[in-house]
């Protein structure tokens, strides 16, 4: 299978993954069949999407039109079948392990020979995913980071018996959609994004717990320092420029100082019980009431879309 041989995707799942995943392919030209358990479900991937696009106009990043046309490509389904004539389907269904295999093990009996299936999910193993089915070598891990319709990256995760081209036609469609892929060589927790970020965290958590640093200046050494390298330059490249003795040397005093707290903290544990859940609950390192919540994800999405610009004119 190539590149040009992809003309229909399925998008299994239309929540907020699902919905931003589908609205990508379809505003790069691709017919893309939406599917989820209920009519009801459907009209809310429809508003996600509508509100998703609505932003992208109002950042100069879509036109209106482009958006009307994109909508043409999208269509929307309750019933599996429609899958009988697609070329890829991205699986972002509930991130439950028995529930992702026996809908898969499902799929394989309708989806054609040729059809690529890939699956969204964020940390489930891609090998426990894909046990059911007889045909391993298309199946592969396709990890879309939050909001999908603005972070560039996804990660491409190959379970023990992906082909290789598999991950190629993959490569291919996500530098077409114009996102940025890396290939996980083989299947493990976290894959690489999650890795790297849960290695921070726990260090945070770590700050914060001896009294070094409250959370607010944790936050702020992280975006000011580090955080201002990583969207220019990553880890390895960092440490070139700095100078791999002088790594080497800081390693040698500071790795044994680091975190390597093998289950969640009693930080964590402690948020758990008060139900501070962040976000959803109106409380969680910061405050979230009265309106700080939309404020805050405005915030954000305001942030990510002044880098989306900076990529799309380098």
């Amino acid at each position: 299978m190539k590149l040009e041989d992809i003309k229909k995707i399925g998008v299994a799942g239309g929540g907020t993954m699902g919905s931003g995943i589908a609205q990508i392919f379809a505003q790069n030209g691709y017919e893309v069949v939406v599917t989820d358990i209920s009519e009801e479900l459907l009209e809310n991937t429809k508003r996600i999407i509508s509100l998703n696009q609505k932003t992208l106009i109002n950042e100069g990043l879509l036109t209106k039109e482009q958006a009307e046309e994109s909508l043409k490509y999208i269509s929307y389904s309750t019933d599996k079948s429609v899958f009988k004539d697609a070329d890829l389907i991205v699986e972002a269904i509930i991130e439950k392990l028995d529930i992702k295999q026996d809908y898969w093990k499902e799929v394989e009996g309708i989806a054609p020979s040729h059809c690529i299936f890939a699956t969204n999910t964020s940390g489930l193993s891609i090998n426990a995913i894909c046990s059911k089915l007889e045909k391993k070598g298309r199946f592969i891990g396709m990890h879309w980071w939050n909001p999908p319709h603005i972070i560039p990256l996804i990660e491409l995760i190959k379970n023990d018996e992906t082909t290789d081209e598999t991950v190629e036609v993959l490569k291919a469609l996500v530098d077409k959609i114009g996102k940025e892929s890396v290939v996980v060589l083989k299947d493990v927790n976290g894959f690489i994004g999650n890795r790297i970020q849960f290695a921070v965290y726990r260090e945070a958590l770590k700050i914060v717990e001896e009294g070094v640093a409250t959370v607010e200046d944790v936050d702020k050494a992280m975006k000011y320092g580090p955080g201002f390298r990583y969207p220019v330059l990553g880890p390895f490249e960092t440490a070139d420029l700095g100078g791999l003795d002088t790594f080497y040397y800081i390693s040698s005093y500071l790795f044994n100082d680091l975190s390597d707290v093998k289950e969640p903290t009693k930080l964590q544990q402690e948020k758990m019980d008060k139900k501070e859940l962040g976000v959803k609950t109106g409380k969680g390192w910061y405050d979230y009431s009265d309106g700080k919540d939309e404020e805050a994800m405005a915030r954000r999405d305001k942030n990510f879309f002044k880098m989306l610009k900076n990529i799309h004119n380098q």
